[in-house]
């Protein structure tokens, strides 16, 4: 059988991809050399429990873990990142992928799922110190390129007494089934449904955090306007008119929004140091743009005036490293 093999676009991870097609159709190879159990098992793990929740993510074709690959179902290049890129009423579309993200959190989470090797993937919760260890990539890898060792780590610890307040203090419990990097371009658009891609690192956590995701992804600049659109919308069908969890919940939002705009700005600040990927840098003056916003609040002033006498704003507007 004659077929065709052409490597696609990737992601942040260790992986590779590739399209092979043939007469009957097309399908993806990926590939791991390193996070295997992560990029392969847990993910195949995770696809097999999620579709069992009449959720669509790719189908396994065929499995070797030990040699780092995996054949799984094509969805496509149509992702949602591309709609909203296309399309004026940009709602209608969130709207779409508010309504999967609700089906997605009336799942009962497992906290032990089979693997295809009929072992056991446990999905973690997020506890304070996961949180801890995500916000920390932006004390560990951004602040050093401009800050000395010291000055980094006298405001880390400044910073950590104050983010460690209000991760305590988050009001909704860790019960829902979190992505973890629920955003338009994991999202793909399969006729009429939309496929749900790179579900490796999901946890279980609390339920704003995939909002966050999807409301403040990075990757695409969306107006005030429309995210409190957005936010509304899920906030209306998710809690009615609970105004007591309503209030609670934008709580939750804005403390995860800044811990998960911190974690971003260290990732790409990492992908570039360590792994010499670029690409990544063009969205951190953005990500600063999110994470100003929503400190903007009272209760973020601490927080903010920390930022705002160690890191001039002139520098957040660009593009560091280069």
């Amino acid at each position: 059988m004659k077929f065709k093999i052409k490597q696609i676009a990737g992601d942040a991870s260790f992986r590779n991809f590739y399209r092979i097609v043939s007469k009957k159709g097309s399908k993806i190879i990926v590939l791991s050399e390193k996070d295997k159990y992560k990029n392969l098992v847990a993910y195949s793990a995770i696809n097999k429990f999620l579709r069992s929740k009449n959720l669509i993510t790719p189908n396994l074709y065929e499995y070797n873990f030990s040699k780092g690959i995996i054949i799984i179902e094509d969805f496509g290049d149509i992702s949602f990142y591309k709609l909203l890129t296309k399309k004026k009423n940009k709602f209608l579309i969130y709207k779409k992928m508010v309504d999967l993200l609700l089906k997605i959190q009336q799942i009962k989470p497992k906290v032990k799922i089979k693997t295809l090797n009929s072992k056991l993937h446990f999905i973690k919760k997020y506890s304070t110190k996961h949180l801890f260890e995500e916000s920390n990539l932006f004390f560990d890898w951004y602040l050093p390129f401009f800050l000395s060792k010291k000055k980094s780590l006298s405001l880390k610890i400044k910073a950590n007494k104050i983010l460690g307040r209000f991760y305590k203090n988050l009001k909704f419990p860790n019960s829902h089934f979190v992505h973890r990097d629920y955003h338009a371009q994991n999202l793909m658009k399969i006729g009429n449904k939309i496929g749900i891609i790179d579900s490796q690192d999901a946890l279980i956590g609390n339920p704003a955090y995939d909002l966050v995701s999807l409301i403040d992804d990075v990757r695409i600049k969306t107006s005030n306007k429309l995210k409190n659109e957005i936010y509304n919308y899920y906030l209306n069908k998710k809690f009615k008119k609970k105004i007591k969890k309503n209030r609670y919940f934008l709580d939750d939002f804005n403390t995860l929004s800044i811990q998960r705009s911190l974690k971003i700005i260290g990732i790409f600040s990492r992908l570039f140091i360590r792994d010499k990927k670029k690409k990544y840098l063009k969205f951190i003056p953005y990500t600063w743009k999110l994470l100003e916003m929503r400190m903007n609040s009272s209760a973020f002033f601490e927080l903010r005036k920390i930022f705002d006498d160690n890191i001039p704003k002139k520098l957040r507007k660009k593009i560091l490293f280069k």
